[in-house]
């Protein structure tokens, strides 16, 4: 029995993907690259931006068409925050979020009686995290280990929320039985992940520091970077534990949304642009080699001329390493789609501002990365094209090596300059 996997949307759900291939190689299932031939084709959804609500109904309706005999599962968070559409959809297997580490249950059930299977159940405030730990990555450089899901933030533009319950965190136990794991595959680097990676630890003594630490304890771990950091919850106390661990990797994913108060306000953003830019300083004057990615909104709700230009400015003078930018979607069931309907921005005005916005962040980023000539940096090189190595720095900036295949090595390289989407690089 053959499993194709389409994974949408954030590290968590890729994570999530490993632990049902895990879970369905337990019954005799073999990964396969292609959909026509598999006997069971997963979709793991994602529902962040209407966008990809509509990539889902595509590829849903697309395998279908390509393989009419194959059993198709959709599963993620779009089914677990809009189950009705989901039904809509030709899946043999509508199993949520909440529901998804029965995916044996429900494969071995519906390939029994053929009959169609829906099983998303509301989260529950008392839910706890998922139990299990994972026993590989498929990956073979770096592994995602999710330690945290849930969020209780309340954007007015999220329904995040809805799709994924409140937070839960993952004990240390399992954060480092899963480490131990992955460590004897030959993994040596880990990028811990969540829906709200920050809240990990919330309601108990533990922080996210924790976390870090106990992994970082692993022997054969070199390396542990973080997913998506909250400004707000990005404190003092945080980063002067993470500066005592020699194997964090200075990589801040700090999510902006907007550079102007006026509209993280109506988003509900618990931080301002001022506060933001110095958390940016104080993480820079701890490590002198710490790179700030991030994610902007564009044409939110009410955002006029004047405050895209305020966002904008503020963009170029953070200088973010890499940012996702993307136009705002209305979600039904989150508090921003009964906002006034007359404050909606058009779409014209919100892909051009998002092609305006995207092109001065590339500009500064590679302003930032010519200005690296002649560091050093310490590189996992990920692979081999033949001609170039490729890989991240510690801070995650993407390295070519010409002429050398590193794959699977970390080395230390000197910057040469800007290349590509990052900096071609010689070994020291």
């Amino acid at each position: 029995m053959r499993v194709f996997f389409h994974t949408l949307g954030c590290k968590v759900n890729r994570y999530e993907t490993e632990k049902m291939l895990e879970q369905l190689s337990s019954i005799g299932f073999v990964l396969t690259n292609d959909a026509k031939s598999a006997d069971l084709i997963v979709v793991n959804s994602c529902t962040v931006t209407a966008e990809s609500d509509r990539k889902t109904r595509q590829l849903t309706r697309r395998y279908k068409r390509q393989n009419e005999n194959a059993a198709l599962l959709l599963t993620g968070c779009m089914p677990q925050a809009f189950p009705n559409d989901a039904q809509k959809l030709p899946a043999d297997i509508i199993l949520g979020n909440s529901s998804d580490r029965d995916v044996v249950s429900a494969v071995t059930n519906y390939f029994k009686n053929k009959n169609r299977l829906i099983n998303v159940f509301p989260h529950q405030k008392s839910e706890a995290f998922e139990t299990g730990v994972l026993e590989d990555f498929s990956e073979r450089t770096r592994a995602y280990m999710k330690i945290e899901d849930g969020c209780d933030r309340g954007c007015t533009y999220c329904i995040i929320p809805k799709a994924r319950g409140r937070v839960r965190s993952r004990s240390l136990e399992d954060i480092k039985a899963e480490a131990e794991n992955l460590a004897k595959k030959g993994f040596c680097e880990i990028v811990l992940v969540g829906i709200n990676l920050s809240s990990f630890g919330k309601g108990s003594s533990l922080s996210l520091a924790d976390a870090v630490k106990t992994v970082a304890s692993v022997s054969g771990i070199e390396r542990v970077r973080l997913g998506s950091l909250e400004p707000d919850l990005t404190d003092d106390t945080l980063l002067a534990n993470l500066k005592e661990i020699k194997e964090f990797c200075p990589q801040f994913h700090l999510s902006l949304q907007s550079g102007s108060d006026a509209t993280l306000k109506r988003m509900n953003r618990l931080y301002t642009a001022d506060e933001y830019y110095k958390l940016t300083q104080k993480i820079k004057s701890i490590w002198h080699n710490a790179s700030i990615t991030t994610d902007i909104m564009v044409g939110f709700i009410g955002e006029s001329d004047e405050e895209f230009n305020e966002s904008l400015e503020f963009a170029k003078k953070v200088g973010f390493l890499k940012a996702h930018i993307f136009p705002y979607s209305v979600r039904e069931g989150t508090f921003a789609a009964n906002m006034d309907i007359k404050q909606r921005v058009a779409e014209d005005i919100k892909n051009r501002r998002a092609a305006i916005m995207a092109e001065e962040c590339d500009k500064a980023s590679i302003k930032l990365l010519d200005s690296l000539k002649g560091e050093q940096r310490s590189v996992l090189f990920e692979r081999f094209d033949g001609a170039l190595s490729h890989g991240y720095s510690e801070d995650y900036i993407p390295v070519y090596l010409e002429n050398e295949n590193s794959s699977g090595k970390i080395k230390t390289v000197e910057i040469l300059g800007s290349f590509s989407d990052g900096v071609k690089a010689k070994i020291v």
